[in-house]
């Protein structure tokens, strides 16, 4: 998988893609040979990796063999992500906070799982709202169906940068 990983990462960097995300768990040596894929690139696309989904409880991580609670198994790949020099990493922004002090402030922090408040959350377990996930610490937000499944988009994006301005 590092090879094909590597490739991929080349691959998406030849489209002109601006960030590529690959999977923690995929361990330190596919990390590490999809950031050498990219290290020599005059326009190197931001490289992170996904640690936990927003989805996944402890009881779903339970269920694939992990026991640590979602905060603990996160912290330890993003220690593993920074440790192979990506860019950062895909973790709820409940967890950005503790990644902040932990990693420090040039390491991305992407957050999905961002509800405008009263928002329905859906199949989400681990939200914030985005002012919440700003306070904490994220560096990007990646808000889905509050602005896809909006009758109007653009009025809902609209709501939610009044909602961060007003917070």
């Amino acid at each position: 998988i590092p090879n094909t990983v590597a490739a991929a990462c080349r691959a998406a960097a030849g489209l002109g893609v601006w960030m590529v995300n690959v999977h923690a768990s995929g361990g330190r040596r596919m990390m590490t040979a999809a950031q050498e894929a990219l290290a020599d690139l005059p326009q190197r696309p931001l490289l992170i990796a996904v640690t936990v989904l927003t989805s996944m409880s402890a009881e779903d991580l339970r269920e694939v063999g992990v026991a640590d609670a979602p905060a603990d198994q996160v912290l330890r790949l993003a220690r593993l992500t920074q440790a192979c020099k990506l860019d950062g990493v895909v973790c709820s922004a409940q967890e950005a906070a503790m990644l902040r002090a932990e990693l420090g402030t040039d390491f991305r922090l992407v957050t999905p799982g961002i509800r405008p408040a009263g928002a329905e959350v859906g199949d989400q377990r681990r939200v914030m709202t985005p002012a919440e996930a700003l306070r904490a610490g994220a560096s990007d937000l990646v808000i889905g169906r509050p602005i896809t499944a909006a009758p109007d988009p653009l009025a809902a994006l609209k709501q939610i940068q009044l909602e961060i301005q007003n917070n």
